[in-house]
């Protein structure tokens, strides 16, 4: 079954539902991956590779609140299938360093849906996590592999783009909304 992506509005306004998820923090998983943790891996990497519009996915954002994310590591053909070396998940994902001079750039998110907001990340960050087979990892990601990636742990915390002070960029046909949307 499809899982949609959880988002903090619709069409109509604030979804409160969906906010309560998006904005928990999530819980690790227990490791060794016991037959749960492996099926709610499984289904992010379903959801991501099924949709195939985004960069990358945490678990929070199709409803299931453990700190999991999965991300492309490459470029690829639009329309082209996405296969295993395509892209990472990564489980219980900490950064343990974050080097650089902070580059700033505007975001976009599926949870926020139609709106871009300029973020500042790290251009280096090393990361420690598990893999899905249960493998303890330590690796670096560079630039806008490192940006995808701290955006995507942003989520395991509950935070999101419009949490940022940055720059706030939407359709102009939908100005009123978001200023309902973001008043206050």
């Amino acid at each position: 079954m499809e899982k949609r992506v959880l988002t903090l509005w619709n069409n109509t306004g604030v979804d409160e539902d969906d906010t309560s998820v998006l904005r928990k923090k999530s819980k690790e998983l227990a490791v060794p991956f016991g037959k749960k943790e492996r099926e709610e891996i499984n289904t992010l990497i379903d959801s991501f590779i099924n949709r195939g519009d985004a960069v990358g996915r945490a678990a929070p954002q199709i409803g299931i609140s453990k700190r999991i994310i999965i991300f492309r590591n490459k470029e690829r053909e639009e329309g082209a299938k996405i296969t295993a070396s395509d892209y990472e998940v990564l489980i219980n994902p900490r950064i343990t360093q974050a080097r650089g001079e902070k580059v700033t750039m505007a975001e976009g998110c599926l949870s926020c849906p139609e709106i871009q907001v300029e973020v500042s990340r790290s251009p280096e960050i090393k990361i420690r996590a598990f893999t899905p087979e249960g493998e303890k990892i330590s690796k670096r990601y560079l630039d806008f592999i490192a940006r995808v990636v701290q955006h995507e742990i942003d989520h395991l915390d509950g935070k999101l783009i419009v949490d940022y002070e940055g720059n706030l960029y939407y359709p102009s046909e939908k100005q009123g909304f978001f200023e309902q949307i973001f008043k206050g």
